[in-house]
Order: C-alpha cells, then structure tokens, then sequence
C-alpha cells in the first residue's frame, strides 16, 4: 500500500498519479475520515494529559491525608471517556487502512502515460520471425499428435484445463526443469517448493486481495479445519514474496534472489475469443516465476537485470521475442513499472505475452510489513521485485510453433537437449 504520509501531505499530486493509470481517489471521503481522526486523536491526547494530572494530584491529596472520592470518581469518568475515544479512533483507522488497501501503487517517473495496452512502449526487439516454405500449423495441431489433449481437459475440470501425456508432457517437464537450472546456476537465485494454497492474509500482502478476489480460485477446508477459507496461487510471486512477510532483514542479507516451478489457478470470469482454444490462457498453468527483495536505491537496477534473467531463457529456447514497456494505463495494481517479454507466436502472426517483469518498490513490503535495517540502524520497507522466468505453457506453444518441421515434427534447441535425453527432434 502507499505510505499514508504521502497523502496527508501531498494529496493533490498523489491523485493526479493515480489519475494516470485510470484511478479517481475519493478525496472528499479521505479528507473527511482523516479530519476526524486528527479530531479524535488530539482529544485522546488532550484527555490522556488531563488523566495523568488529575492521577499525580491524587497522589499528593493522598500524602496529605485528605479525601479524594470525587477527583478518583473524576479519573475513573475520563478513563471511560478515553476508551471510548480509543474505538472510534481505531474505527476511523481501519477506515483508511480500508482505502488504503483500494488505491494501485504510484506510477514510476520513467512509465510512459497512457489508457491501455495499445500505448505500451516498444524497447527492443530480438531475433526475427523465421519464414516458412510450407503451410504452418498451430501449437493444437502440432500438440495432438505428441500428447497435447484439450478434450480430455475439458472432460476432467471444464474449458480451458488441458491434459498432456507422453512426448508433450516430456517437453513440458524439460522446459521448466531448464529454466530453474539456468536461474539456479547462471543468476543465483534459490530454488523454492511452496505451498500451492495460502490463506487470505498472504493475499493482501502482495495485493490480490482485496481488489482481485473474483480472478482466485477459493477452497474451503474440510476435516479438522472445516470451513477455513483459502485460496490456490495464482502465482509463486504470492508465496516467494511473502517468505519475507513481518520480518525485519539484515542489509547485508539483500539481496534475496528466490525462484520457483509451480501450477498457477486464475478462474479471470469472461471470454477472450480465440484463446479459449489451446494453451495461450488456461484456467491453471505453469510458470517459473523469480522474486528479489532488495534495497530500495538498487532496485531499479535490479528489475533491467531481471529482465535480462527472463531474455535469458527466450534466446536458449532460440525464439524471437520483443521488450515493451506498459503504459500507466495498463500495469498491474501492485507494479510501480513493469516491462512485458512477448514472444512471437507464428500461427497467429503476433507477438503474446510471455513474462511480465515488475518492480513493486515499498508497495507490497508496506502491506506486509516487510523491512530491513539500514546502514544507520533505521528500519525501512525493502522493495519487491517479481518476473516470470517463464510462463511454461506460453513457451511450450512458442516452441512447438516456431520450431515446427513440415513433416511435423520438432526442432529441439541445443540448450533444452540435456534435458530430453540428447533429442535433436521432437516426433
């Protein structure tokens, strides 16, 4: 969340941020929740003052051995008053936390300003679109044969659910192994297994709640834990993140570099036209996601190095990809700037979404209470990073494709070999 301190002192500026990525601050209601709780605030410390006088002058009256029935009746009248006071503050407290928790992270200086996706900002592209001396076929087409089987998906858990098996599951199975292989070995992140399933609280903290409840899969627990509420990941960066939740870091302990291969659950309620069919967005994926908890003046170093983390997959699967960066108008709630990897999917002569790297500075630390201990001793929200290194099915769909043989079988890039038993060729 933002820090308070920024809208009670500049919360003109705040809101013409904000109105940037297409979000009007009530302000009124702000202004009207924090008057009262400055009123309630300085009557508490106005009472508190009178209370610890009235108490020293019973003392006094005591020593002298005179009666003090009606001054103690007095104290006991402010106490009551106090608490009273106490609740309505702390009620007025939850309110803004309650704001708070509804307001998206501010918008990076270098984030360019726009609606939506169609004013993303292109960096760079690499590698070029191969050509093709005979009629492509999409990943479905190609999968079929090797395993890919959406029917029996459908058949288990409903639309958008797939089932592999055999040579496509092996693939499968080959790229996520490389992936953890090359951020464990080449950039030094540490390999995680996490809970699949957490409770709410870890949700706010790395902002899917409250905002996002409808995009979660929720399960209630039976058993000695009968109707505990909880929730599937829709992301490792949930889990990776919040290993740091209430905890106060040594700096020099940072940075934390964490990765991750799990399933990800994301029920997004609505239609999305031709990607129903096949593996571009299904109900649950894979991805190897990393995650860095960092000083805040490295930070944004450290997102470009990350992104460069993720190109690093992209060029040992031999695929043509691009880097943009999103536009205000079309970062996620929690990121303060995030660059978008699209890799080239061939069968539908564009470039989709593949990883989404984001540096969320102290937004999600503040939510989770997460600090570290400065060179000075000061406790201080570290920032959070989040990417994913890659989004498994996107990558298989992009190397089924791209790498598609007119006999229907599939070129293996060097680097993912080890990995396939020393296969050159997919059949």
């Amino acid at each position: 969340m933002l820090d308070i301190q920024l809208l009670r002192s500049d919360l003109e500026t705040v809101c013409q941020r904000l109105k940037t990525r297409g979000f009007d601050l009530d302000t009124q209601q702000f202004t009207a929740i924090e008057t009262l709780r400055r009123e309630k605030q300085t009557a508490m410390q106005e009472l508190q003052a009178k209370r610890n006088a009235t108490s020293k002058q019973i003392g006094i009256l005591k020593k002298q051995g005179q009666d003090t029935t009606q001054i103690m009746a007095e104290v006991a009248h402010l106490g009551d008053e106090l608490a009273k006071l106490e609740k309505e503050n702390n009620e007025l407290q939850n309110q803004l936390d309650n704001i708070l928790l509804s307001i998206p992270n501010l918008p990076h200086s270098s984030v360019p300003v726009g609606k939506d996706e169609t004013e993303n900002v292109e960096v760079r592209k690499v590698g070029s679109p191969k050509s093709y001396d005979f009629e492509i076929k999409d990943h479905i087409d190609l999968g079929k044969p090797l395993g890919l089987d959406t029917d029996a998906g459908a058949a288990l858990a409903g639309a958008r659910f797939t089932v592999m098996k055999g040579a496509v599951a092996r693939l499968h199975r080959a790229l996520a192994q490389m992936m953890l292989d090359i951020h464990t070995t080449q950039h030094g992140y540490t390999e995680h297994y996490t809970p699949y399933i957490v409770n709410p609280e870890i949700l706010y903290g790395t902002g899917q709640l409250p905002k996002f409840a409808e995009d979660m899969y929720r399960v209630v627990c039976g058993g000695e834990e009968n109707d505990k509420e909880q929730y599937l990941i829709s992301t490792a960066e949930i889990t990776l993140t919040n290993s740091v939740r209430e905890k106060v870091l040594n700096i020099k302990d940072l940075p934390i570099k964490l990765t991750a291969h799990t399933p990800c659950f994301r029920s997004e309620a609505g239609s999305y036209g031709k990607d129903v069919r096949g593996l571009i967005r299904q109900h649950q994926f894979d991805k190897v996601e990393m995650v860095q908890i960092v000083e805040p003046e490295k930070s944004y170093a450290v997102l470009e190095e990350m992104v460069g983390h993720a190109e690093a997959v992209l060029q040992a699967l031999e695929l043509p990809y691009r880097v943009i960066t999103l536009c205000t108008g079309d970062m996620g709630f929690s990121a303060a700037k995030t660059y978008d990897l699209e890799v080239w999917v061939p069968a539908q002569n564009m470039y989709r979404e593949i990883s989404s790297c984001s540096n969320c500075e102290d937004f999600q630390a503040r939510r989770m209470k997460a600090r570290f201990k400065d060179e000075n001793g000061k406790n201080r929200p570290v920032h959070t990073l989040n990417g994913s290194g890659v989004a498994v099915g996107r990558a298989l769909v992009a190397v089924l494709e791209n790498h598609q043989q007119q006999d229907g079988s599939i070129y293996i890039p060097q680097a993912l070999r080890p990995y396939l038993g020393g296969l050159a060729v997919l059949k």
